[in-house]
């Protein structure tokens, strides 16, 4: 992974490093993580090598298989042709940021386009199913009675929880956790400073009153 600053936000692209010894996470900033797209690649160098062999069927540049090398090999060109023409479209799709994590909250674009406050979520916890490592996100009373109107959430929710998983991401689990819990953290400090401010405030007040 390599990551580079702009502005305020820190952007995780994808590479052969790993995101942990080239990121210091700092809560105060915001961590963008984009998709990696190196298995998409090795699958669009696998596409090519299938629509080649099949065009060398199909021109007949090498016995195969008797009487139906031909027909195979079309069938080979049109197929992993279109399946190739595809992952190639979808290369410059997937070098956006699809997972944001900043000072006051978290979007993961791959479950909706909804932006979740730090304060609607009571806690950050990590759970490992059949291999495959998840953040979970706890809602505050508050967001777990809007997750049914928000038909993105829900789909994504497991158990009245939000899950961000973190495969198929240009980081790796234990750096996406730490930001989460690190932002989330900052963020309930913050909170309860400003509470603890109102309170000295309200409390003055009625000292004067």
């Amino acid at each position: 992974m390599h990551a580079h600053h702009e502005g305020s936000a820190v952007v995780v692209a994808d590479s052969q490093q790993p995101v942990a010894s080239a990121v210091s996470i700092d809560a105060s900033r915001d961590l963008e993580i984009s998709r990696c797209v190196t298995r998409l690649r090795l699958l669009v160098a696998a596409g090519f090598v299938m629509t080649l062999l099949s065009a060398g069927l199909a021109f007949d540049l090498w016995d195969g298989l008797g009487n139906y090398d031909t027909t195979v090999g079309y069938a080979g060109v049109m197929v992993f042709g279109l399946v190739t023409g595809w992952l190639v479209w979808m290369l410059p799709a997937e070098r956006g940021a699809v997972v944001v994590v900043t000072p006051y909250g978290i979007r993961d674009l791959r479950i909706g386009n909804e932006f979740l406050p730090w304060e609607s979520i009571a806690e950050i916890s990590a759970e490992e199913c059949r291999g495959q490592k998840t953040i979970v996100l706890t809602p505050s009373p508050a967001l777990r009675r809007q997750l049914c109107a928000i038909p993105t959430l829900a789909r994504g929710a497991r158990d009245g929880c939000i899950v961000i998983r973190s495969e198929a991401l240009a980081t790796d689990f234990d750096t996406l956790l730490r930001a989460c819990r690190d932002c989330h953290a900052a963020s309930s400090a913050h909170t309860a400073l400003q509470q603890e401010d109102e309170r000295g405030s309200q409390s003055f007040a009625v000292q004067v009153s």
